[in-house]
């Protein structure tokens, strides 16, 4: 399933293809920042969860994207942003991002896979990818305001649309971090909000090491060696 809408690029953007496929990453400079960002609105504690359906109506994944703390890098505010992503087979993966909003960059990665010691990735940026998601931000535009009724209720929305990819997506300054209520792709998937968080805590556990890549390489040949049930 193909997806182009905007949470999903942001998510992109803050995650780390290199190390792991469900990842990938990038940094934005705020003198380049496009109008759509702006629905980017950390508050500790606050956050949102959203239903992934396919055209034909069935879920395929849930989403959970909530602000869990606050930190500093450099001498500059940063909020630790963490998404847990469930697919339908309920295999779920959890990780949490440290991102300064004044400069709109992201500085620390960590992640959490069921049943396994959390691991701090390297942030280094790419800048291949951080133009690419650059081009992708640049490409939305507004189309005024409409009011709109998701399961976690009713709302009134910025409506934007990207006419590269011909996706829209419905934003409000009463949902956050990233303010989607809705979004549709341009094959029909679609991802709505089904709960506002206002307790979100930080799911992280245990103590933190550092990435590791010839033990993930060892983890990848081990796990490709194991009979298939």
């Amino acid at each position: 399933m193909k997806r182009c809408c905007f949470l999903f690029a942001f998510l992109a953007a803050l995650s780390l293809a290199a190390a792991f496929p469900a990842w990938a990453q990038m940094g934005m400079d705020l003198f380049k920042r496009p109008a759509i960002t702006k629905v980017f609105h950390p508050v500790v504690g606050k956050g949102a969860v959203y239903v992934d359906s396919g055209r034909d109506g069935k879920t395929t994944r849930t989403v959970e994207i909530a602000i869990v703390g606050k930190d500093t890098f450099e001498g500059k505010e940063g909020f630790w942003m963490q998404f847990v992503s469930t697919d339908s087979q309920g295999k779920t993966l959890l990780g949490k991002s440290l991102i300064t909003p004044g400069d709109y960059q992201l500085h620390r990665m960590i992640i959490q896979q069921a049943g396994q010691q959390a691991m701090e990735l390297p942030a280094n940026m790419n800048p291949s990818r951080k133009q690419q998601m650059e081009d992708n931000f640049n490409d939305w535009h507004s189309l005024g305001t409409e009011t709109i009724t998701v399961p976690a209720g009713t709302f009134s929305c910025e409506h934007w649309r990207n006419d590269k990819t011909h996706a829209d997506t419905w934003t409000s300054d009463k949902v956050t971090p990233f303010g989607m209520v809705k979004e549709v792709s341009a094959n029909g998937d679609t991802q709505v909000l089904s709960k506002i968080l206002d307790n979100a805590t930080d799911r992280i556990t245990g103590p933190v090491k550092q990435f590791d890549m010839q033990e993930m390489i060892q983890q990848i040949q081990q796990q490709r060696q194991r009979p298939q049930p």
